[in-house]
């Protein structure tokens, strides 16, 4: 268990937030509207778990980042107030066209 969440409820979560990027494709989504879309699934569910996993959809290169214009400074964002879109082979994962082995249920 990792924080009061197994490792089946981390993976239907992270599932969720590829579906719900690929809906939009390509545009992207602020964190804190993703989060509100994820309570409806997961009505338990805090920010926090919700920003460790961008960070590691991130970090496996399924989604990026977007920094628009008006931002001054990207790293003093708050992380509620940051924008994602899913790169190609978040598309791919979300399409079920190809798979990754920690994010399979």
């Amino acid at each position: 268990m990792a924080n009061g969440r197994d490792t089946r409820e981390i993976k239907r979560v992270r599932n969720e937030v590829l579906v719900a990027l690929k809906v939009i494709y390509p545009a992207a989504m602020q964190a804190h509207a993703l989060m509100r879309s994820l309570l409806v699934v997961f009505p338990t569910l805090e920010f926090h778990h919700v920003r460790r996993d961008l960070h590691y959809l991130q970090a496996k290169g399924y989604l990026t980042r977007v920094t628009p214009g008006s931002e001054r400074d990207a790293l003093l964002t708050p992380w509620r107030r940051r924008w994602f879109r899913l790169t190609p082979e978040g598309v791919e994962l979300a399409e079920a066209c190809i798979q990754a082995p920690a994010l399979e249920e």
